[in-house]
Formats: C-alpha cells, structure tokens, sequence
C-alpha cells in the first residue's frame, strides 16, 4: 500500500519505520534536520520489538511532493494540526484514508472539518518513543500498537486492509467496539501522567510509587472520568483501576511528550490535554480541581516556549 507519514518523528517514525522495512510505499513528511538526516542517511529505529534500519527512504518537506496515496498517519502534534490541514489536501483522493494518532480527543473531529468526515479515522498509539538525533527513532518502552476505526465503529474494506498491512509490517493492531471510548481511555490516561510528570519533573515510576502522587493521579483520573460520564461516553466502570494498573507496568523512567517538551522550553500539548479537560469542566459544570491546576501552573511555561518559537 501507498502511504504518507505527515510528521516523521517519534510516533510517524516508528510506525513508517515498520510499514517500510515491510516493503509498503511509504513517504516521510518531516523538516529540518531531521528532513536533511532522513534524506542523506536513512531512518534508523532502535527497539526492544526489533530495530528497523532503513538506508534510503523518500522524504520530503513539501506534501505537494507526494503521489495521491492509500493512508496518511498524522504524526504531528496537537498544535501543529493547522499546518498539517493547510498541506493535507495535496495527498487526497477521493478514498485516502487519515489516521489519527494525537493524544487526546478533539483532533479528529479537527481534521474532519478541514477534509471531511469521510476521510478521517479516529485512531490512537500505544508506545513511547523520541528522536534520539536527527534521523534516529528510539522506541523506549509500550507496546508499539496501535487502534483505529471508522467513526461508526463499523467494519469497512479499507479498514480491514490497513490492519492487515500493518500487522504484515510487526505492529500489534488492537480493536475496540467503541473508538471514542478508547480514545477518551487513552486521554484519561496521559493527561493524568502526563500533566502531573511535567508540573513535579518526575518520571512515572517516581509519581506511582509516591503515595502522595499516586493519590493526585488517581483524583486526576477521576475528574476526567466524571466529565466524560457526563458527556455521556461510554467507559468502563472500573476505568480508573485499570488505568493505575496500566501504569503501573510501564518502565518506570517513562515520561511524557508532554512532560519532556515543557522540560525543554517547547511547545506542548497542555492546551489539548489539562487544558482540554479544565475548559469541559467549567463547560458543563464539573469540578476539576487538580487537572484546571495543572493546566493553570504550566500554561506561564507553555507561553514563554511559544513565544520563543514566535507563534
């Protein structure tokens, strides 16, 4: 199969590592050094599922450059969306499929708008993973698998085609009989670790394992659980046992993009996580003490970094 991978790094880089190395067409979107590495030097994956080297892969910085392809997996940020909807049209045609992979729950409703519904499938990943250097993809921990779904969660062709070829490349595909269920799943999860990693700057082992920290996760977990139950998603009752005992399986000097970008100076995905959760609280009048203090704490930080960036 055709595919586009818009946003090369740690998520577009693994899974465009594996989807290559399978023998698919794939074409890298990507910029700047890690663009020029990828151009002259291949993509490299180190993982304890199997590293991936790849001497040669098409990249570009220009979707423009792309042939009309079969997917697109959107790899990018939840703040870089805009510049991936302006671009995104020049990959499309009338059947190509854009999986979505952000942490948290509004983007694919976000790239339907721009493209239309029929286009998107609501997705999600499993793994962490980080450019190591320009070029060098680290896997450092998860499962590496990944979700997605017709809106209606019903079973499609193009579904069922783009599961087989990502199992024929060694990734786990998992199903779900509800995609926003397990989208708000995933959410309630890395906003919970994620927020709370980058206000303490202490990785999940530490905020586990801390019984003062173990507590604000799990009030954390709790407050997003009652405003989804609100806005009448379907999750399971035991949600938050299983999330705890999820986490409590990861390596334990995991962090979060969140945590690692905010720790950097970057960019971050606060306003899509904390922040998300914060604004649907005061929305529907649900309190949501420690997420909207989350998110009150970091956002000085998260605009300091986007003014350095100039945006």
């Amino acid at each position: 199969m055709r595919f586009a991978i818009y946003g090369s790094g740690g998520v577009g880089g693994y899974y465009g590592a594996r989807l290559a190395q399978a023998g698919h067409d794939v074409t890298f979107i990507a910029r700047n050094a890690h663009l020029h590495a990828m151009r002259h030097g291949g993509l490299r994956l180190r993982s304890a599922l199997g590293d991936v080297i790849l001497p040669r892969v098409q990249a570009t910085a220009d979707p423009k450059d792309v042939e009309a392809v079969d997917a697109v997996l959107i790899g990018v940020k939840t703040w870089q969306l805009p510049d991936v909807i302006e671009g995104l049209p020049a990959v499309l045609r009338t059947d190509t499929a854009v999986i979505t992979t952000q942490n948290g729950v509004d983007a694919p409703e976000e790239l339907a708008s721009a493209v239309g519904r029929h286009h998107v499938l609501p997705g999600l990943v499993k793994l962490f993973t980080s450019v190591s250097a320009p070029g060098h993809i680290e896997h450092i921990g998860g499962p590496g698998s990944i979700t997605f779904s017709e809106w209606d969660n019903r079973s499609s062709d193009r579904v069922t085609r783009l599961r087989q070829a990502f199992m024929n490349s060694g990734v786990t595909v998992e199903t779900t009989p509800d995609i926003t269920a397990a989208l708000w799943t995933k959410f309630l999860f890395v906003t919970s670790f994620g927020g709370l990693g980058a206000l303490t700057r202490v990785p999940i082992g530490i905020l586990r394992g801390m019984p003062e920290t173990r507590s604000l996760l799990t009030e954390c977990m709790h407050e997003i659980r009652m405003i989804a139950e609100r806005s009448r998603i379907a999750l399971p009752a035991d949600i938050v046992a299983r999330t705890l005992a999820f986490i409590d399986q990861q390596p334990e000097q995991g962090i979060s993009s969140l945590h690692r970008d905010i720790a950097a100076g970057r960019r971050s995905e606060l306003d899509a996580w904390n922040g998300a959760i914060a604004r649907r609280a005061l929305k529907i009048d649900v309190p949501a003490p420690i997420n909207t203090f989350i998110y009150h704490s970091l956002l000085p930080l998260e605009r300091l970094a986007r003014v350095a960036a100039g945006g």
